[in-house]
């Protein structure tokens, strides 16, 4: 059996930039068996005296930790060497080089990303619109939106809609339905407003319909989950894309944060042109 280590993950801030980093880190092991703590928000000696005497409890321990605090992050690596505690920086090198090469000192602030500046409001106004267009609620204004997402049911408009609004980007996605014309609207918009269609794979999309009928309890027409049903759905998905010159992505093979990746990568080429 493998062993089981306890991945302390201890920063001065809400810890989301070392959890991204550690999936990051963990995708690259295979057989890496372990389980995560997390210590926000860990901005005193005492904080971090009540960790090391915990991990004296736990087997297998790995601290990893961003804290800005030159004073505070000095302290934890001489405890944790007392305590023979493999211990990994993650930020600090990469803010020291950052502050060498700019010549001029980081102001070593905890949650320095979270402040409450333009570009956090322009967040929490990109997740406002984007949850107010989700599923072709409004479409009325589709020409203020950054990117419409357009696909089939179960696409994965709506959670790649979410993950790019916390980006920053105003997103509407409008639903494909069977037998229905899409929005005039749309086409319209489509001028002025990059519109990018979503497609899958017809035994993906199967699986992931008859699992979503499954746990939600939903009453969906049969056909909603037959093979031959969904792949003509996708066809007349695909021959609309094409008709109005609209990129297509695959997200079959794609977690949310990669199609998201597309995304902003082809409008990126748009806005640079």
């Amino acid at each position: 059996m493998n062993k089981l280590y306890q991945i302390y993950q201890v920063s001065d801030s809400t810890g989301e930039t070392l959890d991204r980093i550690f999936l990051a880190i963990k995708a690259q092991f295979s057989n890496f068996n372990c389980k995560t703590i997390h210590y926000s928000f860990t901005r005193t000696k005492n904080q971090i005296d009540k960790i090391i005497s915990k991990s004296q409890n736990d087997k297998n321990v790995i601290i990893l930790y961003t804290i800005v605090d030159n004073i505070l992050a000095k302290y934890i690596v001489s405890e944790t060497k007392k305590n023979n505690i493999p211990c990994f920086e993650v930020l600090g090198n990469l803010i020291a080089d950052f502050s060498k090469l700019l010549k001029q000192e980081a102001s070593r602030k905890p949650s320095g990303q979270h402040a409450l500046d333009q570009e956090y409001y322009k967040r929490i106004e990109a997740v406002q619109f984007t949850m107010s267009h989700d599923d072709g609620k409004i479409i009325s204004d589709l020409e203020k939106s950054d990117v419409v997402l357009v696909g089939i049911s179960r696409t994965s408009k709506t959670p790649t809609a979410i993950y790019l609004a916390n980006r920053g980007y105003k997103v509407a996605n409008i639903p494909i339905i069977a037998n229905k014309n899409i929005p005039l609207k749309l086409i319209e918009s489509s001028k002025k407003t990059c519109v990018i269609g979503l497609v899958c794979d017809v035994v993906r999309l199967l699986d992931v319909r008859r699992n979503r009928i499954q746990s939600m309890h939903e009453d969906r027409p049969s056909d909603y989950t037959s093979e031959k049903e969904i792949f003509n759905e996708l066809e007349t998905s695909k021959k609309i894309f094409k008709k109005y010159n609209w990129p297509i992505i695959d997200v079959t093979r794609k977690s949310v944060e990669e199609t998201a990746a597309s995304i902003i990568k082809i409008l990126d080429i748009l806005n640079s042109k």
